[in-house]
């Protein structure tokens, strides 16, 4: 197949785009390089991708109408994985226009141009942000997500319903994916395990907000991917049992799938701060701190539709995942 990646020289991306160039797939990514954390990182990416065979890159903002436009007419995907979004809870804080245009104006024109060619199947990236304010545990695509704690929460909620709506009315087949904590080797600086390592090889203390009372479905990036590319081959399919009475969130009666995709166990971060430590053979120095705006205590993924519809299963525990990370960061920044 002939498929769109979205976010190409991103973590997931990358990743994605990977897997899917190994099973013999045409991959076209898409990117705009932005400089919201390290360009020199996604460069590095994107080159594991060049001159392989089957992958051609196309560098454009998901906000340009017109390019965005041209690519779908000129390539005729099969399917489209769309992972490209402006990430980052508390930089949403801070940024909150650069989510619009990116997340809302850019899906849009994603949505648009998979109408306009009539693309087979939109798998497209949500986020367990999306809970916010719900402390009912493990999370249920089931369940009603209409408190976000932050604009980027906000966005992605905003996805999930725009994408319903073309699948309504346009009978456009999209699945999303709701990430937990992805890690792995490429990740993204900004995340915790990114920073921890940096700062624990340096000598410097670490930020551990809310005094490091916190829970996450920390997911290893295999996995993810692993998840993201049977979904892309699994097409949303209506639900005959909905019912317009006791409406069922995670499903539609229009080709609609909504899904968690995580390790469904989630660990205490003084326990993630631990294994790498073990990782590391190096002990951290702790700067404890309050619960930052837009942060949840705990995340747990209810994978039970995913596993069903899919056979997906989370293989990596938290220590093999770290250490694989470990690993990639010492070769990769000689450290």
């Amino acid at each position: 197949m002939k498929i769109l990646v979205t976010g190409a020289a991103g973590f997931i991306g990358f990743h994605t785009a990977r897997a899917l160039l190994d099973r013999g797939d045409r991959v076209v990514g898409l990117d705009n390089l932005n400089d919201y954390y390290d360009v020199s990182l996604k460069e590095a990416r994107l080159a594991k991708l060049e001159g392989r065979n089957g992958f051609s890159f196309v560098r454009a903002d998901l906000a340009d109408r017109a390019a965005i436009e041209e690519l779908f007419a000129q390539e005729k995907f099969d399917r489209v994985i769309h992972l490209a979004a402006q990430a980052g809870v508390r930089y949403s804080i801070e940024n909150p226009r650069a989510y619009v245009d990116s997340n809302l104006v850019g899906f849009i024109n994603i949505l648009e141009g998979c109408r306009q060619t009539r693309v087979g199947h939109l798998v497209f990236a949500s986020s367990s942000s999306v809970y916010g304010a719900s402390t009912a545990l493990p999370f249920s695509v089931h369940q009603n997500v209409d408190h976000p704690l932050s604009i980027y929460a906000a966005t992605k909620k905003s996805n999930e319903l725009m994408a319903h709506t073309y699948a309504h009315l346009h009978r456009l087949p999209a699945t999303g994916l709701r990430f937990f904590t992805v890690y792995g080797p490429w990740g993204r600086p900004d995340m915790a395990l990114f920073l921890f390592t940096s700062k624990i090889l340096a000598g410097e203390p670490i930020d551990v907000f809310n005094n490091g009372e916190h829970a996450r479905d920390f997911t290893y990036i295999d996995d993810i991917v692993e998840g993201v590319v049977r979904s892309v081959d699994h097409i949303a399919a209506p639900n005959e049992e909905w019912d317009s009475g006791k409406p069922d969130p995670g499903t539609s009666d229009a080709p609609y799938r909504l899904y968690n995709i995580g390790n469904n166990n989630p660990v205490q971060l003084m326990d993630f701060v631990a294994a790498l430590e073990s990782a590391l053979g190096k002990k951290a120095e702790m700067n404890y701190l309050p619960l930052q705006p837009g942060d949840v205590l705990a995340t747990y993924a209810d994978i039970d539709g995913l596993a069903h519809d899919i056979g997906y299963r989370p293989g990596t525990g938290i220590k093999d995942g770290i250490a694989k990370f470990v690993e990639w960061y010492r070769e990769y920044y000689r450290a």
